[in-house]
């Protein structure tokens, strides 16, 4: 088993990478945290105890960027004198970016990072692959911080003019991509000091990821359809912006039920996408669950008696509940990341129906078990 520590483990990347990482049996996370780079103690028993350590922790953004350079630089060799005081040569991967071939002193903070990194191994006849990582985006990123996707998603969910300040060419990465790559970085055994230029999943102008964007929004969230979802890159895209919803305020999302005397007739879901349809009953008093996906969008509605659904975002402790009663039917869509379950609260059999917009497969189920 690998033992693997992240820097900046709280942040963007990081929570994704540590998340991706625990439904990995092949790898042992060391727990990391930003007041380590305070305390030397800390940071030295934290370089001793892994065998890989990802380097994330850096300042992105600050009025003065001389600020963000020198804080970059630090954390960098606050890092590399806690590996030397321990004489341990753990393989260290940098998270650089393609700012480092711009002037900024963001970028040349990178760049300098890196170097510092490849001077260190090369000393200590250590492994270390330095990452150049195109933009990234993906759900939980901070607006006006992480990326300007996620600036979008925050705006457009609260109803706020998305603007665009420089409509040029942009090259994507998916966080999850980005996590899924290093992880399979982390993995190969190495004395090598190599630099690694990471793929993009596609390329676009700022402005046709607004227009889908602003698609996805009238598409879904004004009108509870289900857009087209072209590809994994509009999946990744859907599943980002409805991150930023606010989850109490729309669940559980109340249907149409027409009524006469043949009985009654709801319309439960409008797709411009396939996927699968499920339905089950569920006795009283039983969970059925407790699991997360990390890419699927699922939608639970209940037809027939008392639920409740629970939901709780990995990493989190705090929960969302949600009671739904099939006299009213409504539902609740699944966000990635977030454990589930659904519990028949009342006394008959509950009847609920499930979408999910992948087929299941056995081989990749995307499907993790936790309690919420």
């Amino acid at each position: 088993m690998i033992k693997i520590g992240i820097t900046g483990q709280d942040g963007f990347i990081g929570t994704h990478l540590y998340n991706l990482l625990g439904t990995k049996d092949e790898y042992q996370r060391i727990h990391f945290e930003d007041n380590y780079f305070l305390d030397e103690q800390e940071l030295k028993r934290f370089v001793k105890e892994c065998d890989v350590i990802v380097h994330f922790a850096a300042m992105n953004r600050h009025d003065d960027e001389n600020v963000i350079f020198n804080t970059n630089i630090e954390l960098v060799k606050k890092v590399i004198l806690a590996m030397e005081k321990e004489k341990v040569t753990p393989h260290v991967l940098f998270s650089s970016s393609t700012q480092e071939e711009r002037d900024n002193l963001y970028g040349k903070s990178k760049q300098k990072g890196r170097k510092l990194f490849e001077a260190w191994a090369e000393k200590n006849n250590a492994p270390f692959t330095g990452l150049v990582i195109p933009n990234v985006f993906g759900p939980f990123g901070i607006p006006f911080y992480n990326s300007f996707i996620a600036t979008f998603c925050y705006q457009l969910n609260n109803n706020k003019k998305a603007e665009i300040k420089n409509d040029g060419l942009v090259k994507l990465i998916y966080v999850g991509s980005l996590a899924e790559f290093i992880s399979k970085e982390a993995s190969k055994s190495s004395s090598k000091i190599r630099k690694v230029d990471v793929s993009y999943d596609f390329e676009s102008k700022v402005s046709e990821v607004l227009l889908k964007l602003e698609y996805f929004k009238d598409s879904y969230i004004e009108q509870g359809i289900i857009p087209k979802l072209l590809d994994k890159n509009d999946i990744n895209l859907f599943n980002t912006l409805t991150s930023y919803m606010d989850f109490n305020k729309r669940y559980p999302y109340m249907l149409t039920k027409h009524s006469d005397k043949r009985g009654d007739f709801v319309e439960v879901i409008k797709l411009g996408i396939g996927g699968q349809v499920s339905f089950s009953t569920t006795v009283p008093g039983i969970t059925r669950g407790n699991h997360y996906h990390t890419r699927k969008i699922e939608r639970f509605a209940v037809i027939k008696g008392q639920a409740l659904i629970e939901l709780r975002k990995i990493g989190t402790e705090e929960k969302m509940r949600f009671k739904l009663d099939g006299n009213k039917p409504s539902y609740v869509d699944i966000p990635i990341w977030y454990t589930h379950n659904i519990t028949n609260i009342g006394d008959e059999e509950l009847y609920t129906q499930f979408w999910i917009n992948e087929w299941y497969d056995s081989e990749d189920p995307d499907t993790f078990f936790e309690e919420v």
